[in-house]
């Protein structure tokens, strides 16, 4: 009789995940290709200090980090008639390849002495266009290759990745920048991006996936998608007004610990530590959500969020704020897990990936407005009224949302023809 540890990785929820014959042969470099971007994280602004004018540093660093995320949002818009009905691993490989070869331009025109501080925000701004798409493209392959049971684990595999990556890429990038430079930082986070494209072209078949995508739609037909579905459409309106609301804590911390604790850099850095491990922690945790309830869990995610920022808004004692921003961290990391699987379960396969990118492209704007909104909001009613401001009108919305119910579609029947057809072919 098999005894229980050797039953307990197939019991796990994550095991259909790891030993599936093409993700098991992808995860290795979304898992390299997560730590450059951990590393990059620093290595962009670092960089940018080093190129901008001294008088101008704090504008163009600012400038450079929205450089590296927000064209995506009009990478949705503009590439959506072309990318418009391509399968999930073509999509992500794309947006590596794009990552891949702009990001690399950066070192080389470094060599060159060509690198200016005006050229290196355009080739960050480049290497950004496709990434809505590319993350669509590994939440569509996860559709693709797996049934639908197993789509939360596989949203948390991901999810753990990138907790996993925030955690060690940036003391990682600290001593890299160190010892070679913050451009060398990029050029290894290039070549992770090369490595992630590689892994595409030789873990998945050429041909590519089976289902059926819609193409010669217009460019904004996954936004069409989610006005005219309810449940698409309260998903997304809960990310949005989630992710804005905490935006504004991004300012009002860092000057809470400066101007009301009188404490110094190093007490933020262990208030994002803490926010990070639990963030890990609650990766893990959100595969073995799989049996909950997804619509009430994803609500109640908001609610539990907002309700453990509180104790920062509220002044507690650092030895009960700090837990309660690591439980945060630790109750926020199963979000994108749990939304995710309700778009994959809302949506018809045909439509899913521009669906997945309109998403994105919204959600990729709405924790910089809210961050922008910070630094007045922060010089009117100070730092701490405004970190209790933002946890309060979080369980706010939580609740608005959970009380009115707001119509999610039902998850696609067994008759769905996409479902038939999926279940066919496992």
């Amino acid at each position: 009789m098999p005894s229980d540890a050797s039953r307990f990785p197939r019991s796990s929820p994550y095991w259909p995940v790891v030993s599936h014959p093409q993700l098991r042969r992808v995860l290795p470099g979304l898992a390299v290709s997560a730590l450059g971007d951990g590393m990059a994280v620093v290595a962009v602004s670092w960089l940018a200090i080093q190129l901008a004018p001294h008088e101008q540093r704090g504008t163009w660093i600012a400038v450079a980090m929205a450089a590296y995320t927000l064209p995506s949002a009009a990478g949705t818009v503009v590439f959506g008639r072309l990318l418009r009905g391509r399968g999930g691993a073509q999509l992500a490989g794309w947006d590596a390849i794009l990552r891949a070869t702009a990001l690399a331009a950066i070192p080389v025109a470094h060599l060159f002495g060509a690198l200016t501080i005006g050229l290196y925000v355009v080739l960050l701004a480049a290497s950004a266009l496709l990434h809505s798409w590319g993350s669509a493209g590994r939440f569509t392959l996860i559709a693709e290759l797996l049934p639908q049971r197993h789509h939360l684990p596989a949203n948390a595999v991901l999810s753990t990745i990138g907790g996993f990556a925030t955690i060690v890429g940036p003391p990682l990038a600290g001593l890299l920048i160190a010892w070679v430079g913050p451009v060398w930082v990029i050029a290894i986070d290039a070549a992770t991006f090369a490595a992630l494209a590689l892994t595409y072209r030789l873990a998945l078949p050429a041909a590519g996936s089976d289902h059926r995508y819609e193409r010669d739609a217009s460019r904004t037909a996954g936004f069409a998608v989610i006005r005219h579905n309810p449940a698409l459409l309260g998903l997304l309106a809960l990310s949005l007004a989630f992710f804005f609301l905490f935006g504004p804590v991004y300012v009002a911390m860092p000057i809470h610990i400066t101007d009301d604790l009188h404490a110094s850099a190093t007490l933020l850095g262990a208030y994002y530590t803490a926010f990070g491990v639990g963030g890990l922690v609650g990766g893990v945790v959100a595969g073995h959500l799989r049996r909950w309830p997804l619509r009430a869990t994803t609500i109640g995610i908001v609610v539990g969020f907002g309700i453990t920022m509180l104790p920062l808004g509220l002044g507690a004692p650092l030895g009960v704020s700090l837990p309660a921003f690591a439980l945060a961290g630790l109750i926020w990391a199963p979000y994108m897990s749990t939304s995710m699987a309700l778009f994959q379960r809302s949506t018809p396969i045909a439509q899913l990936p521009a669906v997945l990118a309109a998403n994105g492209a919204v959600l990729v704007l709405a924790v910089p407005l809210g961050t922008m909104l910070g630094g007045p909001l922060v010089g009117a009613i100070g730092a701490r009224p405004t970190m209790l401001l933002c946890a309060t009108a979080i369980v706010t919305v939580g609740l608005v949302a959970g009380g009115f119910a707001i119509p999610w579609r039902k998850p696609r029947s067994s008759g769905d023809p996409a479902v038939t057809e999926l279940s066919a072919r496992r």
